[in-house]
């Protein structure tokens, strides 16, 4: 197992190397940037829904979060490391509160969709009527629909001059989603992870055996949230301003089509699907012939008729059946070659 983990890290280093060398060549780093954050938006839900059997409408809401945490902080602090490091905490705790509530309440699946779904549009609503100027947090004015413009972005740690933006931003944020990435693996591959798999399969048996299922679900509840919080401040700092869109629930339904799209169930699904139809809508935007979110939901048509285990495990089943042929071709002349002498 310790072999088969470690094979598993030095192969996502290798590729994750490779994809951040070779990608600017096609792609400019501005793009790039946000599109590895929403990559890492999608790895959120993913592993909530995908490896927790969670469904949350609400992922938009922790995503806001964060954004309009570092935010405020940032203007608060001027400095940019705190900030980050807030914008993780805020939606974690929220999360775990928001979890707490909910399973050891013992709500199924749909009313877990619609209270996620309802706590989204009323941070939505609550961030859209803050246009007064009583609505201040510190130095920090929340603006209404006009969002929160001009705080500190992302600067090496200790020295607020030196601002982190360009090329090396779009490093910062691949080397980000690299490490949770990691991360992620690392703790769907411990015991808290295969636990999380079996309440995913079974709840109630699950809780029959002794483990606490509520809790469980409240601590992977929060760690999907902390990760959104994560990419919501890198979007911060990539679009330099925040506003109450961010919580919107176009965001909300696009994060889930992305995960259905690129594979529920495994890690890298949910960010093919993520920076492929973010970039689809890229590509899209420059052009006002097809509406967009017609594409999207054609997309999701498919995909759910005709390949609906996604993207991600049918390029994994083709790789095999290709690969698989291959080395069972040399076994089959072998063993013809030992029969005739």
């Amino acid at each position: 197992m310790a072999r088969t983990a470690l094979q598993d890290v030095l192969l996502t280093l290798v590729v994750s190397a490779l994809l951040i060398w070779i990608m600017p060549m096609l792609i400019g780093t501005y793009t790039l940037t946000v599109l590895v954050i929403y990559g890492m938006l999608g790895l959120s839900l993913g592993l909530i829904w995908g490896f927790g059997g969670i469904l949350c409408f609400g992922q938009a809401a922790f995503f806001g979060l964060g954004a309009y945490t570092y935010a405020i902080a940032a203007i608060n602090i001027g400095e940019s490391t705190l900030p980050m490091l807030l914008a993780v905490l805020v939606p974690a705790i929220f999360a775990a509160l928001l979890g707490a509530m909910m399973f050891y309440g013992r709500l199924t699946d749909v009313y877990l969709g619609v209270i996620t779904l309802v706590v989204t549009l009323i941070l939505f609503k609550f961030v859209n009527s803050t246009a007064g100027p009583h609505y201040v947090i510190g130095k920090a004015r929340l603006g209404g629909f006009n969002g929160i413009p001009g705080f500190q972005t992302l600067n090496v740690p200790g020295d607020p001059g030196a601002y982190i933006w360009g090329d090396p931003y779009y490093y910062v944020c691949a080397v980000a989603l690299v490490i949770v990435f990691l991360l992620v693996t690392w703790l769907l591959r411990s015991s808290f992870g295969r636990i999380a798999l079996g309440i995913r399969e079974n709840e109630v048996r699950m809780g029959l055996m002794g483990y606490d299922v509520a809790a469980r679900k409240t601590v992977m509840f929060a760690i999907g949230a902390a990760i959104a919080g994560l990419a919501g401040a890198l979007f911060a700092n990539w679009g330099e301003i925040v506003t109450p869109s961010l919580f919107s629930l176009g965001q909300s339904a696009e994060i889930i089509i992305w995960c259905i799209v690129g594979g529920l169930g495994t890690r890298i699904g949910p960010i093919i699907g993520a920076a492929g139809l973010a970039y689809l809508k890229f590509l899209l935007g420059q052009q006002s012939l097809i509406d967009n979110t017609l594409i999207t939901g054609l997309i999701l048509v498919l995909f759910v008729l005709f390949l609906p285990k996604g993207l991600a495990p049918a390029i994994a089943a083709l790789f095999r059946a290709v690969f698989g042929r291959a080395r069972r071709k040399p076994d089959a002349r072998r063993m013809r070659r030992m029969r005739h002498g």
